[in-house]
């Protein structure tokens, strides 16, 4: 641990993701802050927060691998094409953020919770009041049943957090997300870390190299602010 970097609340710097620790896997830095100076400081050069505990330093990571996927990649097996048809989902845009944001926090099933604190329920709040936060809501009738959500900058998202209360209703999420950036030509969808759940849609490890140069080359400057809206061309 000596090797990390601590950083200064009031110095919004990083160190070379590069640098990560490989064990763990990508730990980079301690310390900083959660403002959205610092998000999209790290955003942008392949970084994200995650921590445990309010209580504790903000912890920053780049892993090796990168979980990933392109735009209209994901593998959608027949049952959840199905499911996308027929089961009378209806699917919005940045239309309830805080309120999916809280799910997601919200303890699961298998354990007690996650690793969305309070502090970063609020930041990333501020991020989507500056239109470079956004979420995807599916409903069935007036019921959120999932979603999910993370930060868009030049033509990269990177997703945060998922949840469901129904059946594939985060895999709706993440279809629709799929397919409304590819209509916008977006390059790449970040997921951070494999997990079986992502593998299963066809999300692939990228080795960090790689996805660092797509960072670097990332076009900052056609950012989509919000609010989001699902467009014509995501129909079919």
């Amino acid at each position: 641990m000596s090797d990390i970097a601590l950083l200064a609340p009031d110095d919004v710097a990083f160190p070379a993701p590069e640098r990560a620790l490989q064990q763990p896997n990508g730990l980079l830095a301690v310390g900083g802050d959660l403002n959205p100076d610092w998000l999209l400081t790290a955003y942008a050069e392949g970084i994200f927060p995650w921590y445990e505990n309010d209580e504790g330093p903000i912890l920053w990571w780049s892993p090796d691998p990168r979980a990933v996927v392109t735009p209209g990649g994901l593998h959608i097996s027949r049952s959840l094409a199905k499911r996308i048809r027929n089961c009378g989902f209806n699917v919005t845009m940045d239309n309830s953020f805080s309120e999916v944001v809280a799910q997601c926090a919200a303890p699961r099933r298998s354990g007690p919770g996650t690793w969305i604190t309070p502090r970063m329920q609020s930041a990333y709040t501020q991020l989507h009041r500056l239109g470079y936060a956004h979420s995807v809501e599916v409903w069935m009738g007036e019921r959120l049943v999932g979603g999910l959500y993370g930060v868009s900058l030049g033509l990269m998202f990177f997703a945060e957090s998922m949840f469901f209360k129904e059946r594939d209703a985060s895999k709706i999420a993440l279809y629709h997300l799929s397919r409304q950036l590819e209509c916008w030509r977006f390059t790449l969808i970040d997921c951070q870390v494999m997990n079986e759940h992502l593998r299963s849609l066809g999300v692939i490890d990228m080795p960090r190299s790689t996805f660092l140069g797509l960072v670097r080359a990332n076009e900052l400057g056609v950012t989509r602010r919000g609010p989001w809206r699902l467009e014509a061309c995501h129909a079919g």
